[in-house]
């Protein structure tokens, strides 16, 4: 799903300005611990799964909801991992948000990743000794999620 209707609202009063958005990040395993990941489409940059929340929205749906729309993978909330500010960051067409961001720790339920819609152009499983470049936030929030489901973490995981 792309910028959400409320938000669009808001920047045709505030412009670029910054913004204090409610955010989610799902960190989800298979039951090879591999980690779910998306390539997002508007840097290139490989992600875990994130999104804003709706207004009104609970955090926990809100979660697996991005899971879903983003990568047609069905997950459950296993544990909330890390709550956290976040930003800010600067979008490719200038506008400015911070994010509240609460992160969970995810169990895969079933489905075939997938690209599922225009925020990413690839999805995919990835084992956590192969990781692909993430942000150092992304791996802490990998080892978090890890260290609370009892995965090992290994020495030199994720170089890349």
């Amino acid at each position: 799903m792309p910028t959400p209707e409320f938000v669009l609202t808001l920047r045709e009063r505030i412009g670029h300005d910054p913004l204090w958005l409610p955010g989610v990040t799902a960190v989800v395993f298979n039951e090879e611990h591999e980690v779910l990941l998306g390539r997002r489409a508007d840097d290139g940059r490989w992600t875990l799964i994130t999104g804003m929340l709706d207004p009104g929205e609970e955090p926990g749906p809100g979660a697996l909801r991005e899971v879903e729309e983003e990568t047609g993978v069905r997950a459950e909330l296993v544990h909330l991992i890390h709550v956290g500010a976040h930003g800010p960051v600067t979008f490719p067409n200038g506008d400015v948000c911070s994010f509240l961001n609460l992160a969970f720790s995810c169990r895969y339920v079933s489905g075939a990743a997938r690209v599922n819609d225009d925020e990413s152009t690839d999805v995919g499983w990835y084992a956590l000794a192969a990781l692909p470049d993430l942000s150092e936030r992304h791996r802490m929030l990998i080892a978090l999620a890890q260290s609370s489901n009892g995965i090992p973490v290994f020495e030199g995981q994720g170089a890349g």
